[in-house]
């Protein structure tokens, strides 16, 4: 027997039956970063892109990206989310933009992928956006750092 939830007794793919499971209130926060050099972050800030604000074309690809999830990785339960919050802060003292996103439902099984989807496609936007000018940015750090609700609990990182 597997201690992995999505591998069956002969070692095949499933998804998870989740039926039985109580609906409970359940969130979960991811982070990560985009590191960058000093004059795109800059670009950035002053809107200087001839795409868009950056950042808040990030944020609203975030949004998108949490509720395309199970379009995106196998296995993973459609969710009727009730909140997505992304949020992208500039820090010019590391050249970084950090990304934040915090999923919420009431269901039976967690967000942790939903909110650290919003941070991988946010982080990938800017990077899209942002390339002509700085093909070197790297994006790092991306990570689930809270997560409550549900049989498991809740969780903390850091």
């Amino acid at each position: 027997m597997s201690d992995f939830t999505h591998i069956d007794a002969e070692g095949n793919a499933r998804m998870v039956d989740v039926g039985a499971k109580a609906a409970t209130q359940r969130t979960a926060t991811a982070r990560g970063t985009v590191f960058m050099a000093a004059e795109t972050l800059q670009k950035i800030t002053e809107r200087g892109f001839k795409k868009g604000d950056v950042l808040a074309v990030a944020q609203l690809a975030g949004i998108m990206g949490a509720k395309r999830t199970p379009d995106l990785i196998p296995l993973c339960h459609p969710l009727a989310l009730t909140s997505v919050d992304v949020s992208l802060t500039p820090d010019p003292a590391r050249n970084a933009v950090d990304i934040e996103a915090t999923c919420k439902l009431t269901g039976q099984t967690g967000v942790e992928m939903e909110a650290l989807t919003a941070v991988s496609v946010a982080a990938l936007t800017v990077y899209d956006m942002c390339k002509a000018v700085d093909k070197a940015m790297r994006i790092t750090d991306i990570r689930l750092v809270h997560k409550a609700g549900g049989k498991s609990g809740e969780f903390k990182a850091e």
